[in-house]
């Protein structure tokens, strides 16, 4: 069995469009997208109906619970991603905010070897964060407490992997803001046969200068338009 996560698309469809493209490439059993297909890029209603169409199994995201559901604005949170949540629910339609409302915060996969495990922040969190960094006794602990051999998170939107005991934990990066100095859009490919999973990390090309042109065009904030064409913050 052959899984491809994605994660963090952030509205942006020209890098989407890219990944589908090189999925086609790779046999793949499934494809997984751990949240966050809003925020940030300019396109995030046609990013919506693309995931939608191609049938992916998807996860709720910071960002999508931001904008789906009522939790309210906070008068602290008045950094760029905030004014482009903001901007976000002007431009979706309802259809496609019912769309988002209805995602499950993440999901299992049963594979060959074993389960699979796949949320965006924490099993039961968007907005948290997993430390794929934290100490080993914390993730074995977890990988414990959630049964699986994979571990699959988003948020950081910088690729990673690491083994802790019996257990591989994944971040697939982002496809439409990667932050791991270099532009693109970034896919994890596990293989889950044999003994252990194999992880495979790709970063695909796409026309990021179309991206940020559509930032632009969009009078969204420019310091977006620069970490699209670097793949850094600042």
């Amino acid at each position: 069995m052959r899984l491809a996560f994605i994660s963090d698309l952030h509205g942006n469809v020209h890098a989407l469009t890219a990944v589908k493209r090189f999925l086609s490439e790779h046999i793949v059993n499934q494809v997984i997208v751990v949240g966050d297909l809003v925020g940030y890029g300019a396109s995030p209603g046609p990013v919506i109906d693309f995931v939608k169409r191609e049938g992916w199994v998807t996860g709720l995201g910071s960002s999508d619970m931001r904008v789906a559901m009522e939790l309210g604005d906070r008068a602290d949170r008045k950094g760029v991603a905030d004014q482009v949540l903001g901007w976000t629910k002007k431009m979706l339609t309802p259809e496609q905010v019912d769309f988002l409302r209805r995602l499950p915060p993440g999901g299992r996969i049963v594979t060959p070897i074993g389960r699979v495990r796949y949320f965006h922040g924490s099993p039961h969190d968007p907005e948290a964060r997993l430390d794929l960094m934290a100490q080993e006794r914390e993730l074995e602990a977890l990988a414990e407490t959630l049964g699986a051999r994979v571990v699959v998170v988003g948020g950081s939107h910088v690729p990673f992997v690491r083994v802790v005991g019996e257990t591989t934990f994944v971040d697939p990066g982002s496809v439409g803001l990667t932050l791991n100095h270099e532009p693109g859009a970034d896919v994890a490919i596990v293989d889950c046969v044999g003994r252990k999973p194999k992880v495979s990390l790709h970063k695909v090309t796409y026309d990021f200068a179309s991206s940020a042109f559509d930032i632009m065009a969009w009078n969204l904030p420019p310091v977006i338009a620069d970490v699209i064409r670097t793949g850094r913050m600042g």
